[in-house]
């Protein structure tokens, strides 16, 4: 059993568990600071009953108003933790903010076009692939000629204000883009 509650600022000092594995972004105590103070309902985490953080979903709202929505920034459960439903229920925590504090038309996120776990469990959920993005993801230096950056799925799924489904499109994975002409 889990408590799902809301991010805490305490958290940061707590989800070492959490982030410390290869598909994990970690960013500096202000970028999670800025999501607390701006979107609290978009942020939350499930504990344990023991107290030890099991997992984490950070969004926003962001947008213009034709295609204002919600925007997954990270969502990562504790290896230990996995295969529990936790990404699913973390998910749904911030879909049903998104389209019920914030009236998105759909929510969004990025993820490593190698990251076919990830992938599965996201088109599982209802997202499809709206977009490839080239380079999204920085160099970490390790590849050919010092540069190895690697592209993203710009991954959509529609909200109930988006009747029509325009947020999505079938041939997703044919459309590609520089991370130049993403915001």
């Amino acid at each position: 059993m889990s408590i799902i509650r809301p991010f805490r600022a305490d958290d940061l000092f707590r989800f070492n568990n959490i982030n410390l594995n290869i598909w994990t972004e970690t960013y500096g105590l202000g970028f999670y600071f800025n999501y607390l103070s701006r979107w609290p309902d978009m942020c939350c985490a499930a504990q344990h009953p023991n107290g030890r953080l099991m997992g984490y979903v950070l969004g926003k709202a962001e947008g213009s108003p034709h295609d204002f929505h919600g925007h997954v920034t990270a969502l990562s459960v504790a290896p230990e933790y996995r295969r529990l439903s936790l990404a699913r229920i973390l998910m749904n925590f911030l879909e049903t903010a998104s389209d019920d504090v914030y009236g998105g038309l759909f929510v969004d996120l990025y993820v490593r076009c190698t990251n076919s776990i990830a992938i599965d469990l996201y088109e599982g959920l209802g997202y499809s692939v709206y977009r490839r993005v080239r380079e999204y993801y920085g160099s970490l230096g390790l590849g050919p000629g010092g540069k190895d950056e690697e592209d993203a799925f710009d991954m959509r799924k529609p909200m109930s204000k988006d009747m029509y489904r325009r947020s999505v499109r079938p041939n997703g994975r044919d459309v590609i883009v520089s991370a130049h002409d993403v915001s």
